[in-house]
């Protein structure tokens, strides 16, 4: 931290009293993987059913957040570091309000990401490998940027000119390659509720 004589002030409202009124803790689901993997996709349909069952859950997305909080930010390895270490920081102020928040971001280094799990309590963070093989990922190429990355119209994309670090021990693993969307999700929540995260699944 630059800033000097800046001291962190501590609320009146305690972790458990945020639980007891929204019935829920708050946790930070991490979702990792390639360019069009579908974590997006199913960081809005977990959303989706989460809040259905009365749960505070909010979604923050790579491209939105680029819109605005990251808007100055490119596609270096400096700039993805500084990406996710804004991401990092303020996933941690939604979970301290009690949220459940889902990250959906390629975040392809494993430094970057274990800085970010550094930023939580152990059982807050937890890390969900959206694992859909590079194949399918630019079979599906939602947005057309594999085929500019193939071209050399896009530098620096990751699973093609950058790496990506899969997680090695991420708390789950999520291949939206051999099963529908609806059955990953329900896969997530009924993940949460046995982690103790969330009460029993409907």
């Amino acid at each position: 931290m630059n800033a000097t004589n800046v001291t962190w002030h501590h609320g009146e409202v305690s972790p458990e009293a945020r639980e007891a009124l929204l019935g829920h803790r708050g946790a930070c689901l991490w979702l990792t993987g390639l360019s069009g993997s579908g974590k997006s996709t199913l960081a809005r349909r977990v959303e989706r059913l989460l809040v259905e069952r009365g749960i505070h859950a909010y979604v923050l997305d790579g491209d939105n957040l680029r819109h605005g909080l990251c808007s100055d930010l490119g596609f270096s390895a400096e700039d993805r570091e500084e990406n996710i270490r804004r991401v990092g920081e303020v996933a941690r102020l939604f979970v301290d309000s009690g949220a459940i928040v889902l990250a959906a971001f390629i975040s392809p280094y494993q430094s970057d990401r274990a800085r970010v799990r550094a930023l939580f309590e152990e059982g807050v963070f937890m890390e969900i490998h959206v694992a859909t093989p590079l194949e399918e990922c630019e079979r599906r190429d939602p947005k057309g940027l594999y085929a500019k990355a193939r071209s050399g119209e896009i530098t620096s994309f990751t699973g093609i000119s950058a790496p990506y670090e899969a997680p090695e021990h991420a708390e789950l693993t999520v291949d939206t390659a051999s099963r529908d969307l609806d059955a990953c999700a329900a896969e997530v929540v009924e993940w949460l509720w046995e982690a103790g995260v969330v009460g029993t699944p409907a």
